[in-house]
């Protein structure tokens, strides 16, 4: 990883994905489930190969425990602290539409950042990021960001009602698989295509508020670990970005943003 000019790191409820820097762009990015890692953990999965003195950027919706592991490991194994994203007012071209702009989640923030110069000049863009959650952004091909929605994503839909519906949770039985029909024949997969589609009809009413307000078309560009299962029950044509908060975190070191503590 010799011609890594920096680490970015996506670190989210349940994953982490990170890639480094490499001529302005992320380069091969990995991802892992980092429920439970310890200071070695990160360090070993993140710093290996790295450098020593790398500058590492994250971006980060995990609690302040995991971010604690996360910055001692970079400081213990790379030699210099990490720096944490933060929404801000403007960045890299963007202004949040936010009233107060710190209360937009950073994740969202960067994804907004990416997709704003993934399809620039002239395109208006919907962020959908599928994870733990589900989020819609919109920014305008001016760079405004026009706001979002926050929903829960498909899996903790069915995680809730399962917690709190016992009726339910007799019901379900673990199948092999789930069948593709719109109404289904078992609880389990009940559940799991009624997830999906709520949130599919819910990105589909956002594009078309989107396009109504704007007064013509929207790039949909989606990403997050749910992304692939959401593309299940949208018909909506869209881009898959997979890693669109790591190219978000590329912009942010492009620009030179001061947006980081």
């Amino acid at each position: 990883m010799s011609a890594c000019a920096a680490l970015l790191v996506d670190l989210g409820n349940t994953r982490v994905k990170w890639a480094p820097l490499v001529a302005g762009r992320p380069g091969r990015q990995r991802a892992a489930a980092h429920a439970d890692w310890s200071d070695a953990d990160f360090s070993r999965e993140l710093c290996t190969g790295v450098p020593r003195g790398t500058p590492v950027l994250v971006v980060s919706v995990a609690s302040d425990t995991v971010n604690r592991r996360l910055a001692r490991a970079v400081t213990r194994s790379l030699g210099g602290r990490p720096a944490f994203v933060h929404s801000a007012r403007r960045a890299a071209g963007v202004r949040n539409g936010y009233r107060e702009p710190w209360r937009l989640g950073a994740d969202r923030w960067v994804a907004v950042l990416g997709a704003y110069h993934l399809f620039r000049p002239a395109r208006h863009v919907c962020v959908i990021d599928a994870g733990t959650a589900l989020t819609i952004d919109l920014v305008d091909d001016a760079g405004d960001h026009r706001g979002g929605v926050i929903v829960p994503g498909p899996e903790l839909m069915v995680s809730s009602l399962l917690a709190g519906t016992s009726g339910i949770r007799r019901r379900v039985a673990s199948t092999a698989r789930v069948a593709r029909a719109f109404f289904a024949r078992d609880t389990r997969a009940g559940l799991e295509r009624g997830a999906e589609h709520a949130t599919g009809a819910l990105v589909e009413r956002a594009v078309h508020e989107a396009r109504r307000l704007l007064g013509g078309p929207v790039t949909v560009v989606l990403t997050g670990g749910a992304s692939s299962r959401l593309q299940r029950s949208i018909e909506v044509r869209h881009r898959l970005v997979p890693d669109l908060v790591l190219r978000g975190l590329a912009v942010l070191l492009r620009d030179g943003s001061r947006d980081i503590v």
